[in-house]
């Protein structure tokens, strides 16, 4: 593999969408990529083995991108190897009518993953800055105080609710949560094609709604989001990832591999120690199990 310092995906200063790229070459063919990602996530799931029994931190993978741009079967290929117990995935929809009588972290708060477990966020706490600023109207089902109209969502009611994204990830570092944040980077000809697939594949049709399309229309208002979002909440300790996406196979790895390299860094992630008591009786214990009856 080409060299590739990974963390040129992080983000660390302001970006520009526009000028990143939806591809990078890893000098990598298909069924190379292939064998790497199987390789990273068996390391993967024995480091997370290695987290439950440790039990003092917890692993939160937030999933962003564009419709197509991926994130499914991303969740599929690099989480493939973990002890199911191990990983809960959420995928967050369209608020239901309880979740709307609460605050918008009320539900991302409820999918927390518990300590010595990996929880995957497909869609997450930045829908309420992106869904909605695209669509302030969604705003009004919240039925927040002062909020009456469009017309009283300025520019202090967003900065407010990235400050409270900002501290509510700040909250979960401080109680043992490792956050990592992926926008999956998915250019506009890309998803053209992907939503075409879809089309043409009749086991495929069922993920296309025409409001994709009109959805898609609104292509550069998201694109303005994501950016501001990203600009906004992307911390030393709660991190955005720019990810190339247009080659699944590339951003999968991209995604495992960074994972890997990070966690591993946790070097006092490790599996606790027989008590003494028990350790200077194991051959005593061994012996007694070989002479057992069947």
């Amino acid at each position: 593999m080409k060299h590739k310092d990974l963390q040129e995906f992080k983000v660390r200063s302001r970006i520009l969408l526009s000028d990143l790229k939806t591809t990078t070459d890893l000098g990598l063919n298909e069924d190379e990529l292939k064998d790497l990602l199987e390789d990273t996530r068996e390391d993967l799931g024995e480091w997370q083995d290695t987290l439950y029994a440790y039990g003092k931190y917890s692993v939160l993978i937030c999933l962003q991108g564009m419709d197509t741009a991926g994130k499914d079967s991303l969740i599929r290929e690099v989480f493939k190897d973990f002890n199911t117990r191990g990983v809960v995935v959420h995928s967050f929809k369209v608020p239901t009518h309880k979740e709307l009588k609460h605050d918008f972290l009320w539900r991302h708060y409820l999918a927390l993953p518990e300590r010595g477990k990996f929880g995957v966020f497909n869609r997450t706490h930045y829908e309420n800055v992106l869904v909605t600023r695209v669509h302030p109207e969604y705003i009004l089902n919240e039925n927040l105080p002062g909020i009456e109209n469009v017309s009283d969502l300025g520019e202090d009611f967003w900065e407010r609710r990235f400050e409270q994204i900002r501290n509510f990830e700040e909250h979960l570092v401080r109680n043992g949560t490792i956050i990592f944040k992926f926008f999956l980077n998915i250019s506009k000809e890309e998803q053209r094609q992907r939503i075409l697939r879809r089309l043409d594949k009749p086991n495929k049709n069922w993920k296309f709604s025409p409001g994709d399309l009109k959805e898609r229309e609104l292509w550069q208002e998201y694109q303005r989001c994501y950016e501001d979002a990203i600009n906004r909440t992307s911390t030393e300790n709660a991190p955005w990832y720019v990810i190339p996406s247009d080659e699944k196979p590339v951003a999968r790895y991209l995604v495992a591999k960074i994972l890997y390299e990070v966690l591993t860094r946790y070097k006092e992630v490790q599996e606790p120690e027989l008590a003494p008591e028990i350790r200077k009786n194991l051959d005593e214990y061994r012996e007694q199990l070989k002479q057992e009856k069947n």
